[in-house]
């Protein structure tokens, strides 16, 4: 029997975080080929320290896309987080670009021919998940989590705070009562700030961000509220601590409320089903929930490199379910085409919309007028409801 009354945690990192900033550039650059051939295939790492950048990887787009292409996204993608430090600058960093041609051992798994259509681009497992706890069908605690730093980002961005630097992290601890959400038992914020700046004169920048984005009355207790723990954070960012690709798996999904298969989003294309598939299951998952089927639902997809069709779809209501799950699996495979070449055609994802979704979650967002995070339409709920009417 689950628990129903307890305290759970997730954390987020803004997009100033060193792996965040590896992560945008990734996405940058998946966005550069995808604009140029919306058929491009893009496996593609960032490393960064200390006025250092390094790309490496294997593509296969246009020859358009050369190196010193890539250097300029880099740049501009830090410059737009906001990076002008003397340790880690997006004019003066050095940036190294050590990418090859895809494997065509990889690409004759992969791309269609003849009778072939085409294949995923790994093995692995992917998961989706939606739940009530939040209008975006989001856990509460990732959600706020995400919040809070976007709050403080447009804050810095606007100028609104010019004291605060790009770097990031929060972690919210929520109370649950009967198994919903009820107050936040804890919020820890760190950020960078300026050497003029006071441990506690950050601690007042942050709190309005905190209060307004929790529901109101969930605030925490002053002795629960931690803001910059170690008492200054002047140097971030990649000067600070070295970012790679592909090292917040969590944050970038449910904040450890949902299962994960492991694998990364940030610098590939849609032909990788650890990206692909993640997000045509969150959109199955969250269409059930929405419909009214479930409070709750886990779904899973399971491929093999070369191999169009899911080996397996896993469906988990938790006991929230007003239908048959068997059904309700079957019903989805019959809405939606699982292949890697149906979910890239249903959710539009051969566009330059990725690096967007580097920072603060690639679920619970609002889909783009531009195909952005079309995954998370609720364009199924029809459909279901008059399947389970």
């Amino acid at each position: 029997m689950s628990r129903a009354d307890y305290l759970f945690t997730s954390e987020s990192v803004a997009e100033g975080h060193p792996d965040k900033v590896c992560d945008r550039i990734s996405d940058a650059i998946v966005d550069l080929f995808l604009t140029a051939d919306p058929l491009s295939r893009i496996a593609v790492e960032t490393l960064c320290t200390t006025n250092r950048i390094v790309i490496a990887g294997e593509v296969r787009g246009p020859r358009t896309m050369t190196a010193e292409r890539m250097t300029e996204t880099a740049r501009a993608a830090v410059k737009e987080i906001g990076y002008q430090q003397d340790g880690f600058h997006w004019q003066h960093a050095k940036v190294e670009v050590l990418v090859h041609e895809q494997s065509a051992d990889i690409a004759v798994g992969v791309d269609a021919s003849g009778n072939k259509d085409e294949g995923a681009g790994d093995q692995g497992i992917m998961f989706g998940y939606a739940c009530r706890e939040t209008k975006v069908l989001m856990p509460a605690p990732i959600h706020y989590a995400h919040n809070i730093l976007k709050s403080l980002a447009e804050a810095r961005h606007s100028g609104a705070e010019p004291g605060l630097g790009p770097d990031a992290k929060s972690q919210v601890t929520l109370r649950y009562v009967g198994g919903k959400p009820v107050s936040a038992h804890s919020v820890v914020v760190s950020t960078q700030h300026g050497a003029h700046l006071s441990q506690e004169e950050v601690r007042e920048i942050v709190r309005p961000h905190v209060v307004n984005v929790l529901p109101a009355g969930w605030m925490c207790s002053e002795e629960r509220f931690y803001v910059n723990p170690t008492g200054r954070f002047v140097i971030g960012g990649p000067d600070g601590d070295c970012g790679l690709t592909g090292r917040k798996i969590i944050v970038d999904t449910y904040g450890g409320a949902a299962p994960h298969g492991g694998g990364a989003f940030s610098g590939k294309d849609p032909s990788k089903v650890d990206r692909s598939a993640a997000y045509v299951a969150r959109y199955l998952a969250k269409n059930v929930v929405a419909s009214g089927l479930a409070d709750r639902c886990t779904i899973q997809l399971a491929y093999a490199i070369g191999v169009a069709e899911p080996l397996a779809l896993y469906l988990d209501t938790y006991g929230t379910g007003e239908v048959d799950e068997d059904r309700l699996s079957l019903k989805l495979r019959d809405l939606v085409n699982l292949t890697p070449r149906g979910i890239r055609e249903r959710l539009g994802l051969n566009r330059p919309i990725y690096a967007r979704t580097s920072a603060y979650g690639h679920f619970g967002r609002e889909p783009d007028p531009d195909g952005g995070f079309s995954w998370e339409r609720l364009d199924l709920v029809d459909q279901l409801r008059s399947a389970f009417a």
